[in-house]
């Protein structure tokens, strides 16, 4: 299976990254042999690989697969790059190959020591692939003072280093680095691509996993969490009808209160197992028993790991936050484009009534204030904003007019 398979409705990308990874594959094997092969025919235009890479696109359009799977390109050694069979594309598929070093940051920021720590791993030469990949999969997360730190590395890279970093949008990193690398572009995938994506890789109900990939807008993430949790679906039923049912600003208040609640239970749930795990594991590593008192002189070890998974817990709470908001945003959009007449097919097929009842009881310039609203608050906690206070303010927004 070609590493290329689960980049699913970019054609155009795909393309782009298998021309580069064989010009790739080309200079390499012109470097390896100090000459090009006799009879191997014109090789490919050396001006479709770079030393960096800036691959945008939607939340859930795939970057970070496409990025992965270039870099697995890169690496391959089977017939054509990014056979998906050879071991190199099968160990940078798993995360294991050291010539690929993978920054994808659980928390708020990357920070400054993680770029230095890159920059370092940049300059080494490969050990057992031809290529160093230094893949960042959260770009957008760097401050400006971090982002110029990696600015000389990537403008002049040793030569046998590839910069690849991943962003929704080109205008979140500055005009120095985007300049320094190549672009590439992804789309929003066709929700059938989708569909079929979670029925061949996760093994989804196909009528499911189509209903998933439409109520998600085709957000490969969220389309499969809709797909295989099981009490998805009744947990966004509830935030969709939530703001209809206000009747006050008292139970605003109480709605936000459930929704942030809600997303810290969820994001608990996700990450408690995990720390507990490297709780268990450090302290192995340190001689000592799971339940025995932790010396003075190593407490600031495991104080280190706690402040890290409390950070984390706070992006998984931010993460669950944002997914209300984007489900939000698709009820108004659909609220919006009945009240304007259109045509498009609706993501919210399932709330049919309670979307043409909102769209009956309020006008178009309501909704677009909503929507705005909406968009607010999901700037708002990505900050450093309260998140209750920032729901509190949206939900008091949101609750129907007299």
């Amino acid at each position: 299976m070609s590493v290329w398979e689960d980049v699913v409705g970019q054609e155009p990308v795909v393309a782009q990254l298998q021309a580069a990874a064989q010009a790739a594959r080309a200079a390499a094997e012109v470097r390896e042999a100090g000459r090009a092969a006799p009879g191997a025919g014109p090789a490919p235009d050396s001006s479709a690989m770079s030393h960096a890479w800036l691959v945008t696109g939607p939340p859930g359009s795939g970057r970070s697969t496409a990025a992965r799977a270039f870099a697995a390109a890169l690496q391959c050694t089977g017939p054509v790059p990014g056979c998906g069979q050879c071991k190199p594309c099968r160990d940078v598929t798993s995360g294991s190959h050291p010539d690929v070093i993978r920054l994808a940051t659980e928390k708020l920021i990357i920070t400054m020591e993680e770029a230095k720590e890159l920059i370092g791993e940049a300059q080494r030469r490969p050990w057992t692939g031809r290529w160093r990949v230094l893949l960042v999969e959260d770009a957008d997360r760097m401050a400006e003072r971090t982002t110029n730190v990696l600015l000389k590395s990537i403008e002049e890279p040793p030569p046998q280093t590839v910069w690849i970093l991943c962003t929704p949008s080109a205008d979140d990193v500055l005009p120095t680095i985007r300049s320094r690398c190549r672009l590439v572009s992804l789309r929003v995938p066709p929700p059938q691509a989708v569909a079929a994506l979670l029925v061949r890789r996760d093994g989804a109900d196909p009528e499911l996993a189509a209903r998933a990939a439409r109520a998600s807008q085709s957000h490969i993430g969220l389309a499969r969490h809709l797909a295989l949790d099981e009490g998805a679906w009744e947990r966004r039923r509830r935030l969709l009808l939530s703001p209809v049912s206000l009747r006050s600003v008292g139970d605003a208040v109480l709605a936000a209160a459930d929704l942030v609640e809600g997303a810290e239970a969820e994001a608990k749930d996700t990450t408690a197992e995990r720390d507990a795990r490297e709780r268990a594991e450090l302290l192995r590593a340190l001689g000592i028993e799971a339940d025995s008192k932790v010396p003075p002189a190593i407490r600031a070890q495991v104080r280190q790991l706690e402040e890290d998974q409390k950070r984390r817990a706070k992006r998984a709470r931010t993460d669950v936050l944002d997914r209300a908001m984007t489900d939000l945003l698709s009820f108004y959009r659909d609220v919006l484009a009945t009240q304007m007449g259109s045509d498009v097919e609706r993501v919210n097929v399932d709330l049919d009534q309670t979307v043409e009842q909102v769209a009956r009881s309020t006008t178009a310039a309501q909704s677009l204030t909503r929507i705005s609203a909406i968009e607010e608050c999901r700037e708002r906690l990505r900050t450093a904003a309260a998140p209750l206070l920032a729901v509190e303010a949206l939900m008091v927004q949101l609750r129907p007019q007299a």
